[in-house]
């Protein structure tokens, strides 16, 4: 699992590196792409290590760690941004985002009284 994280954390790295300095190129001061790069290097690091052989279960295993608590870590972090701003921005805010959820509930209350059970 180390090593698979540890591969992970190399193409991560060399991503934001990559992202950094085309941002630089650019005149732009930000990262741009970082972690595209990253997903791109670490596509090209996995066919490598399987063509030389070195490629284990282990590796997999640590990377489909991250794989699997990604989602939910970016998730909740911006459902926390979200509410974040929207408290700070006042009532409209608040109904824009409560009105849809109570509509959507409602809608998926009629669609399955409306399918018959097989």
């Amino acid at each position: 699992m180390i090593k698979g994280l540890a591969l992970l954390s190399f193409a991560f790295l060399l991503g934001l590196w990559t992202g950094e300095l085309l941002g630089s190129f650019l005149g732009i001061e930000a990262n741009v792409g970082g972690v595209g790069f990253a997903m791109i290097f670490l596509i090209f690091l996995k066919e490598g290590f399987v063509q030389k052989g070195w490629w284990k279960p282990e590796l997999e295993f640590g990377i489909e760690f991250w794989n699997r608590l990604y989602i939910p870590v970016v998730i909740a972090m911006a459902a926390s941004l979200n509410v974040k701003s929207a408290l700070s921005s006042g009532i409209l805010a608040i109904l824009a985002g409560t009105i849809p959820v109570f509509l959507a509930f409602w809608v998926f209350k009629i669609l399955v009284k409306s399918v018959k059970p097989s």
